[in-house]
Order: structure tokens, then C-alpha cells, then sequence
């Protein structure tokens, strides 16, 4: 069972999101917060597996939340967000956000994105990391642990093979491992190898920090060789 914390201002929002969540087998809502503060106090309480967490609340915001329950290890966060993106998104990027997804979302993709969090994955809406680092690409710090940001490009690209190459450019658009794997005609479990060989070859924490990479090595809008 996939417990969650749904943290929105908006209480029909927020009653939406439990029809839509609790109408599955496999996941529970275990409470709901109305500001980030709370947000922060009921996670910590409740110790849910996923936090479904809106930008902008009163009292406390939903990024500032985010940082301390990433911190505090209370819960993976998933972040709902518009395309009014603030700044401060990149503070969650580097504080531990799971993923990204737009508050317009259909069910099916939040169910979707639930799932993958709670698997230990991390999930990015492609329109929101698009907008997101187009936006603020020039400010995003080097992804490799210890990576020299003086580094030619494509340096810390060196020890990747060339399908992951591949895996890691169809990453930086959002698209799920099922979707990678269609597009590859490959296996779902060959693309998970992948990607966890890319987390470990470049030094990132998840998915979330291999697309800030991708875009930082200008793989974003390039096309699969095969």
C-alpha cells in the first residue's frame, strides 16, 4: 500500500486528488495539510511514502517544505506545478524533489507518477522541465559530484556507452522507462539497467538530476541514432 500526504491550500483540490487516489487498491491517503508548515509537521508524523506537494501555500511554500522533508528523510516529494514556474523550483531540484508534474494533470499520469516515486524513481512532466530549464539552464549547477564545471562538454559524458547515450537524451524529455523501452524495442528492464548504470557513471542522485544533466550536455533536443 502507498500511503501519501496530499499538501494543497485548496481543499477541493485537495478532495479531488483523494477520489482520484483512494478509488485504487494499492494507495492510501493518510492526510491532508493546507501549508507547507503542516505539510512538514503531518510528514513527519505520518511518515507517508509520497507527499504530493502544490507550489504555492500560505504560511510556509511548498519548495521550503520540500527541502525539509527531503532532509529530515521523511518522504519522497512530488511537486505539482504551473507553468508560472518560480526560481525557487531549482531549490527543489537540488533539495531532493522526486519529481515534477503540472497541477493539470490527467489521473492516469498521477497515478502513474505516484507509483514511480514510491519506486524509487523520478518522475519530470517534459513540458515543465522543458520550460524549467530553458529558463534557468545558465544557473544550474554541474550534476556530477565533483565534476569540474570548467570541463569541455561532453567530458563527463566519456565512460557512457552509446545506447545510453541514447536512454539518457529520451530521459531528458520526460519519458517514462515503458515509454523508453517502446521507442528503443527493447525491455522495460533493460532500460531500468541503463539508467541505473547512468546514475552510477555520473554521479547523480535520480532521474530528476540525470535531465538537469542531459540538458546541461545539450542532449535535450537531440535525436536517438537508432
Amino acid at each position: 500500500m502507498i500511503r501519501v500526504l496530499l499538501a494543497d491550500d485548496q481543499p477541493l483540490v485537495r478532495t479531488g486528488f483523494r477520489m482520484i487516489l483512494e478509488s485504487e487498491p494499492d494507495i492510501e491517503v493518510v492526510g491532508e495539510a493546507g501549508d507547507g508548515s503542516d505539510a512538514v509537521r503531518q510528514a513527519g508524523r505520518l511518515r507517508p511514502d509520497v507527499v504530493v506537494m502544490d507550489i504555492q501555500m500560505p504560511i510556509q511554500d511548498g519548495i521550503s517544505a520540500t527541502q525539509k522533508i527531503a532532509a529530515a528523510g521523511y518522504a519522497r516529494v512530488l511537486i505539482l506545478t504551473t507553468f508560472h514556474l518560480d526560481e525557487n523550483v531549482i531549490s527543489a531540484l537540488r533539495n531532493g524533489a522526486s519529481g515534477f508534474l503540472l497541477k493539470d494533470v490527467d489521473a492516469s499520469r498521477l497515478l502513474e507518477a505516484i507509483r514511480v516515486v514510491h519506486g524509487g524513481d523520478a518522475i519530470v512532466d517534459p513540458a515543465v522541465t522543458r520550460r524549467l530549464l530553458d529558463r534557468f539552464a545558465h544557473r544550474l549547477p554541474a550534476a556530477g559530484r565533483g565534476a569540474d564545471p570548467g570541463a569541455a562538454a561532453g567530458e563527463r559524458l566519456a565512460g557512457v556507452t552509446e545506447r545510453e547515450t541514447e536512454v539518457l537524451t529520451l530521459v531528458a524529455r520526460g519519458m517514462s522507462n515503458a515509454e523508453i523501452a517502446a521507442e528503443l524495442v527493447v525491455t522495460e528492464t533493460t532500460v531500468k539497467t541503463h539508467v541505473h548504470h547512468l546514475l552510477t557513471k555520473l554521479g547523480v542522485r535520480d532521474r530528476v538530476q540525470l535531465v538537469v544533466l542531459a540538458y546541461d550536455e545539450g542532449l535535450a533536443g537531440r535525436r536517438p541514432t537508432s
